[in-house]
C-alpha cells in the first residue's frame, strides 16, 4: 500500500489507505527535546516512499502490511494542563449541529443505527437501563423537572450530594465498544453548587462480564499497564479555588503512558483549555467529548470536547493502550463531591439526554 505525506496549511499528513496521521512539525520542533531534523516529503503514491527518498530510513520507517507503524523523532502526548497542544482552532473535527439534529428533544434518536445508548430520563422508572446504580439511602437520585426549557422533556436527573452523609451518586452504563466513541449529555449546576471532586468518566475494562468488567475501576493514585484500563473524564476543574466554582471545562485521564505527581504517586492527567470561559450555574449546559482508540504500539489516540456544540479541546498522539482488547465500555454519569475540594453541605447537579454514539451528536434537535 503507497504511503504519501501531504501538506495541510502548517500541518503535514501520512496517509495510508484510509488511515492518517497529522504532524504540525513546527510544535514537534519547539516541544520535542533532541528532535533530529525532520523530512519533508511530496506525494509518492506511484511507489513505495522509501524507494523513491532512499534517504528517508533515517528518519521514517513505514512498515507495509495489516497496519503501518511509524517511527519519528517524537514523543507520545503527555498531559496538556496549559493546553499548548490544543488543536480545536484547527478545526479537525465537526461542530455545531450533528446527529441529534434531526431528532427533536432526542425522540426517536435510540433507534439510530450509529446511537449506541441514550436515556432522556422521560421514563418514570430511575436509573431504566443503565447498570448500576449509586443512590446512598435513596436520597441522592431522583427524577425532577428540568424546568421550562424547549430542548428538553418533562423531566431530568438530580444528583443532590451531601456532604455528612454521602458523596453524591450516579448511574453506571456498561456498552458493546467502538473505535470512536462519542458521549453527549446535559448538565446544569444548582447556584449553590461548588466544586466537584468527580464528574463523567469513561472507562476501558478488559471486557463485559465477570471480574473482567471491573478492571477500569479504582486504581486512584496508580498507573494502568496499558492492559488491564484506561480512562479519561469530562470535569469542571476549581484548580484547587483559584477558579469560580465550579471552575472550567477540563479532562481528567488515566493511561499507561500518563506523567507522575509530585508527590510520586500517578493521578489522573490534565488536558485543559486556560482561555475557556467559566462554567455558568443555572442554567443547562450541552456538554460532549470524543475517545478514538489508539492502535496498540503507534499513539494514534485522540480526545476531544465540546460545550453548547463548539469544540473547546482537542488532542492526539495518545497511546491509551497496548492491547487491542482493552477497549472504553463503561460510562459513568456521577456528581462526587469529598470535603477537600467542596464546602456546601448540600450540593446539587442535574443530568439529561444523555447518549452514546458512533459518531459526532451535537446539541439536541429543536423543535
Amino acid at each position: 500500500m503507497p504511503v504519501g505525506l501531504i501538506e495541510a496549511n502548517s500541518d503535514y499528513r501520512l496517509q495510508k489507505g484510509d488511515q492518517e496521521w497529522d504532524f504540525d512539525f513546527e510544535k514537534i520542533r519547539k516541544n520535542v527535546k533532541g528532535a533530529r531534523p525532520l523530512v519533508f516529503l511530496p506525494i509518492c503514491f506511484d511507489r513505495q516512499p522509501l524507494e523513491c527518498f532512499p534517504s528517508l530510513r533515517r528518519n521514517l520507517l513505514v512498515s507495509f502490511g495489516f497496519m503501518a507503524l511509524l517511527t519519528l523523532a517524537i514523543e507520545a502526548l503527555g498531559s496538556d494542563p496549559d493546553g499548548g497542544s490544543n488543536l480545536a482552532e484547527k478545526k479537525h473535527l465537526p461542530s455545531g449541529e450533528g446527529l441529534a439534529a434531526r431528532f427533536p428533544i432526542d425522540a426517536g434518536l435510540k433507534s439510530h443505527q450509529d446511537v449506541i445508548f441514550s436515556d432522556d430520563f422521560e421514563s418514570r422508572t430511575l436509573a431504566a437501563g443503565w447498570d448500576q446504580t449509586g443512590n446512598k439511602g435513596g436520597n441522592v437520585l431522583q427524577l425532577t423537572s428540568p424546568g421550562n426549557v424547549d430542548t428538553l422533556g418533562k423531566r431530568c436527573l438530580r444528583v443532590e450530594a451531601h456532604l455528612d452523609k454521602d458523596t453524591g451518586g450516579g448511574l453506571t452504563k456498561w456498552f458493546e465498544p467502538a473505535d470512536r466513541v462519542f458521549i453527549r449529555f446535559y448538565t446544569r449546576f444548582d447556584p449553590q453548587c461548588d466544586d466537584v471532586h468527580h464528574f463523567v468518566t469513561l472507562r476501558a475494562n478488559k471486557g463485559l462480564s465477570g471480574a473482567d468488567k471491573w478492571s477500569g475501576f479504582g486504581g486512584a493514585g496508580l498507573k494502568p499497564d496499558g492492559v488491564d484500563r484506561f480512562s479519561t473524564a469530562i470535569e469542571p476543574w476549581g484548580n484547587w479555588g483559584g477558579f469560580p466554582a465550579p471552575g472550567r471545562w477540563n479532562f481528567y485521564s488515566y493511561w499507561h503512558e500518563m506523567e507522575v505527581s509530585k508527590d510520586g504517586k500517578y493521578w489522573g492527567n490534565s488536558y485543559g483549555v486556560p482561555a475557556a470561559p467559566i462554567i455558568l450555574k443555572d442554567r443547562w449546559i450541552c456538554v460532549e467529548f470524543m475517545l478514538k482508540h489508539n492502535t496498540p504500539g503507534i499513539p494514534d489516540g485522540e480526545q476531544a470536547f465540546w460545550i453548547d456544540g463548539e469544540l473547546q479541546g482537542h488532542w492526539r498522539g495518545i497511546s491509551w493502550r497496548k492491547h487491542a482488547g482493552l477497549k472504553a465500555n463503561a460510562l459513568t454519569l456521577e456528581s462526587y463531591v469529598t470535603d477537600r475540594w467542596t464546602k456546601n453541605p448540600v450540593n446539587v447537579v442535574s443530568f439529561d439526554n444523555v447518549v452514546i454514539a458512533r459518531r459526532y451528536i451535537g446539541p439536541v434537535g429543536r423543535r
